[in-house]
Formats: C-alpha cells, sequence, structure tokens
C-alpha cells in the first residue's frame, strides 16, 4: 500500500510537471508570436506616420483589449483577442519610435533599448528557470511600487519635471525587472496555467521596460 501511494505521488509529480512544463512552452511561443506581431504593427504605424493624438487612442484600446483578452483567455478566442491587442499596443508606440529615431544617434539609442530589454528578460528569465525559486511573496510590493509610478506618471503630465520623469522611469525598469521574475516564477510553480494570461503579462512586462529603458538611454545620452 505504501509503494502504490509514493507511485500515485510520482505520478501527479511527473504529470504536475509535464503540465508546468507545456504552459512555459506555450507561453514563450506565443510571446515570441506577439512580439513579432507588434513589430510589424509598430512599423507600420511608422511608415504611415501616424501622430500622438493617435498613439492615446490606440492605447486606451489596447487597454480595453486586455480585459477582453482576459476573458476569453480559456477559450480559442482568447487567441485572436490577443494578437489583436499585440497589434494595437504595437502600433501605439509608432509615433514615439519615430520621435527617437529623429534624433541625433536615435537609431543606436533604440537598438541599445531593444538589446537592453533582451538581456534583462532572458538573464532574469534564465535565473527563475534555473533557482526555480518561489518570487510569490514579492507581488504585493510590485504592485505598490506600480500604482505608485502610474499615480506620478499621471501628475507629472501636469507638472512636467524632468527629473520626476526619469526617477519614475528608473522605478518602472526596476519593476518590470521584478515582475519578469514574479511572473516566470508563478508559471514554473504553478500558480498560472493559463498560456495566454502568461503571455499577456510577459508581454507587458517587456513593452513597458523597452519603453522606459529608452527613456533613460536616451536622457543619459544628453538628448532628452
Amino acid at each position: 500500500m505504501q509503494d502504490n501511494g509514493l507511485y500515485r505521488t510520482d505520478s501527479v509529480g511527473i504529470e504536475s510537471a509535464l503540465s508546468t512544463n507545456k504552459v512555459l512552452k506555450n507561453t514563450y511561443m506565443l510571446l515570441g508570436m506577439t512580439l513579432l506581431f507588434s513589430a510589424v504593427t509598430a512599423g507600420i504605424s511608422m511608415a504611415m506616420g501616424l501622430g500622438h493624438g493617435m498613439a492615446l487612442i490606440l492605447t486606451l484600446v489596447g487597454f480595453g483589449l486586455l480585459f477582453v483578452v482576459n476573458r476569453l483567455a480559456d477559450s480559442s478566442k482568447g487567441l485572436l483577442a490577443i494578437f489583436a491587442f499585440a497589434g494595437v499596443m504595437g502600433a501605439s508606440i509608432g509615433p514615439m519610435l519615430n520621435y527617437y529615431l529623429a534624433m541625433p544617434g536615435g537609431h543606436s539609442l533604440v537598438m541599445q533599448a531593444l538589446g537592453g530589454t533582451a538581456i534583462v528578460f532572458f538573464g532574469l528569465s534564465a535565473y527563475a528557470l534555473t533557482t526555480r525559486k518561489d518570487f510569490s511573496y514579492m507581488g504585493g510590493f510590485l504592485m505598490v511600487g506600480l500604482l505608485v509610478a502610474v499615480v506620478a506618471m499621471i501628475a507629472n503630465i501636469f507638472l512636467a519635471i524632468p527629473a520626476l520623469s526619469l526617477t519614475i522611469s528608473a522605478a518602472v525598469v526596476m519593476i518590470m525587472s521584478g515582475l519578469i521574475l514574479f511572473d516566470t516564477s508563478r508559471i514554473i510553480n504553478g500558480g498560472e496555467t493559463n498560456y495566454i494570461r502568461a503571455t499577456v503579462a510577459l508581454y507587458l512586462d517587456i513593452y513597458n521596460l523597452f519603453i522606459h529603458l529608452l527613456h533613460l538611454l536616451t536622457a543619459f545620452g544628453g538628448d532628452d
């Protein structure tokens, strides 16, 4: 009886590990495709010369689609929703990229931000996957930090303080780095079993990390 119990326990453990690996594999595959699709729509947006007003509208539409994605994540329609979300979010940063690319050395800054984002994401993901540590304890702190950053961003729209803008970007880079650990850990430890929701979480981490890292690099490069 004891051996049977051990067998059942081992079987459950193996099934759980296989399920986790499947979610992880599907998440990274879908993440890669959505990021590529975002790059395509960003390129289209840049070629069309969309203005910052349209970028704001697209961002708001993107946040609306975020709720749609989470609602449809348990059905096949969730895949269509997440690509619609990624496409709109990619298009929304087209005007911003045109702005930075028009600066002296802008192409280099954008490539540095892309490279930096990739290094941070792959480095932290590899750390979480290798150590398999549970970073769920960071959740509350990261959410509070994110809320404070959002409030500060809204306030700085009216205050327009450059130093505060840089501080916010630095804070967001740190918060997104923490969220990459947190979200990857949730997948590894079974806290997130839906690969569509897992993909959205990591997509937003990378998206915001890139934007604020680009802002910091531009400022330290003396062009902002």
